[in-house]
């Protein structure tokens, strides 16, 4: 939790803490989509000949000792004692007036561990070692706060614990390996008060842990003055020491005005881009919420993310004294688009495959942001007629949708425990299907669905079970056949929730933006553009990394264009167009 020296009607020091702390169109026919594994009599498409060049996951022993050295340079940073419980006569605080809660009952929350000993293994005086909050929001991706994350090397030096209630090195909870970071560039530290706190860890492999849901952009009435709130954490929870908990705490804290909040703090405090809550004091027991080693953890209402863990006074506790939360609704956009952005060189930004349509060999253009760079996937590829790239299974690597000539639906995925490509047929009689498209989460419970025209264009939903399973499908709508490309992969309005765009006669391109329900996935089409000129329309999520899905379009001439993204839901939808390359229509399939 972060803290510094401000003015205000109760003035108080303040500094950033150091970390411890519908209306549809457009399915198919049939039933649900069921998974068989592909027989050895049937042919299935082509499968990358090599595994992904991921990068080398440190070992279990090396990471438990990360841990360990992190928990030895905290004690060390705050005297007498940062973790509680080295006396086993002495009793471990908690979140500042909460009670002890185990882990099952909060299975998303997350350590985060940090150590670096500044290249001086023989000298303990000059290392750096924290601890942090953070949650589980998908199954490789942690939420925490910025102020945890910026400016450290969390792939060399950090790790990341679920499943654990306690803190002690040598507890039992899964290790996990943050080997991607991401902090939104608008994060800055204004005198110890943290402004657009929030970051993304990225884990090498999934874990078990339950993640929590992240509330939607429009979820405004979860921060009403007096709501209920609860925090979790393992900080200090006295004004007396620097002590944290060796067990997981939570509180139950309201929810308070931006003007009470803003009487408190001044300019310190940024409406929309923060929250507070709390019960405030002069004393340790007239207090209840977070303080230092709380970083990064989760404000929790109404079962979702609402806010992480940021800033507040120095020892937390004063008259006025209010915690202060990152406002994830404001960040919804951001935090949704890093937990959504496998790609082929794990990167933050989407790639593009292209089949050559005279050698049938497969090729991988990896986004430079601004431009790509080619090499080659993997020959053979003639037997497919549809490829999407997704990531049904969330586990960061990404998968492929493929449509086989046979007219099978197939699933092709990495499997890192066998080290090699799997595939499984998810449908049969799906060749006279119109449109197939891997949008995302069309249904708000943070597992990758799918769609698909039929051929009397009924358009439906098919609800991913986040393990490439999907539930029964539904019909959203009809008139598929109207338009002559649909696609999608991605947030094109920069509301949290996954959209598509499809082309009608005309060239007239129309948005149909998400609702994040099932029932009804999409509001009515808007008429965004007018694209005569383009023989394909490619959406591999966001190409440049900004967190907007950006669509590729090649055009009849052969130049291949990228349209970034805006986050806007009229004609600037799409910037300004910049060319990516020239001879596409050597090319007769992207993915």
């Amino acid at each position: 939790m972060h803290i510094r020296t401000t003015g205000g009607r109760h003035a108080r020091r303040i500094r950033l803490a150091v970390p411890a702390a519908a209306v549809t169109v457009l399915a198919l026919v049939g039933t649900a989509l069921t998974m068989s594994t592909s027989q050895a009599g049937e042919p299935a498409p082509s499968l990358p000949t090599a595994a992904p060049e991921r990068p080398v996951a440190p070992g279990e022993s090396e990471l438990r000792e990360r841990v360990a050295d992190s928990a030895v340079a905290d004690r060390k940073a705050l005297p007498p004692a940062k973790f509680a419980g080295d006396d086993p006569g002495t009793a471990a605080p908690m979140v500042i007036g909460g009670t002890q809660t185990s882990i099952s009952g909060a299975p998303w929350m997350a350590q985060l561990w940090y150590h670096d000993d500044q290249g001086t293994p023989g000298d303990e005086t000059d290392d750096t070692g924290f601890f942090c909050g953070g949650v589980v929001i998908a199954p490789t991706k942690i939420a925490t706060a910025a102020h945890c994350v910026k400016g450290f090397d969390w792939n060399a030096n950090g790790v990341v614990v679920t499943g654990s209630t306690s803190t002690e090195p040598n507890s039992t909870g899964t290790v996990s390996w943050p080997y991607r970071q991401w902090n939104t560039p608008l994060y800055k530290d204004v005198q110890g008060a943290a402004d657009n706190d929030v970051a993304v860890l990225t884990l090498f492999d999934p874990v078990a842990a339950k993640p929590l849901p992240v509330m939607a952009n429009t979820d405004t009435g979860l921060y009403a003055p007096g709501t209920q709130a609860k925090v979790y954490g393992w900080g200090r929870t006295t004004s007396t020491n620097d002590d944290i908990s060796t067990t997981l705490r939570s509180a139950t804290l309201p929810i308070v005005s931006d003007a009470t909040c803003r009487g408190s703090y001044g300019s310190s405090f940024v409406a929309g881009h923060m929250v507070c809550a709390g019960k405030t004091g002069a004393t340790d027991a007239e207090t209840v919420g977070a303080c230092n080693g709380d970083s990064g953890g989760p404000l929790v209402i109404g079962g979702k993310l609402a806010g992480i863990v940021s800033w507040g006074v120095l020892d937390c506790v004063g008259e006025g004294a209010y915690s202060v939360f990152a406002k994830v609704s404001t960040y919804v956009p951001a935090i949704k688009a890093r937990a959504y952005d496998t790609n082929m060189n794990w990167d933050h930004r989407a790639d593009l495959m292209a089949r050559n349509a005279s050698n049938k060999t497969m090729y991988q253009f990896n986004s430079t942001g601004t431009g790509m760079s080619k090499a080659t996937y993997s020959s053979g590829w003639g037997d497919i007629n549809v490829l999407l790239q997704t990531d049904l299974n969330r586990d960061d690597n990404q998968d492929l949708l493929v449509r086989g000539t046979d007219g099978n639906l197939y699933w092709q995925w990495y499997s890192s425990a066998a080290d090699a490509w799997q595939t499984k047929r998810l449908a049969t009689g799906w060749g006279t299907r119109k449109q197939i498209l891997a949008p995302g989460d069309l249904t708000s419970d943070g597992h990758p669905d799918i769609l698909s025209t039929d051929s009397s264009g009924g358009f439906w939903l098919y609800p991913g079970k986040g393990d490439g399973t999907f539930a029964a499908r539904t019909k959203i709508g009809g008139g598929g056949l109207n338009f002559s490309m649909v696609r999608g992969s991605g947030d094109f309005t920069n509301d949290g929730k996954a959209d598509i765009i499809a082309r009608g006669s005309g060239g007239k391109l129309y948005l149909f933006k998400g609702t994040g329900k099932a029932s009804a996935p999409f509001a009515a089409k808007v008429l965004v553009r007018t694209w005569d000129v383009a023989t394909a329309l490619v959406t591999t999520g966001d190409f440049t990394g900004d967190g907007h899905a950006d669509i590729v379009v090649r055009v009849k001439s052969g130049e291949l264009y990228l349209y970034p993204g805006t986050g806007k839901s009229d004609s600037g939808i799409f910037g300004a167009r910049k060319l990516l390359g020239t001879g596409a229509n050597n090319y007769n399939l992207f993915g």
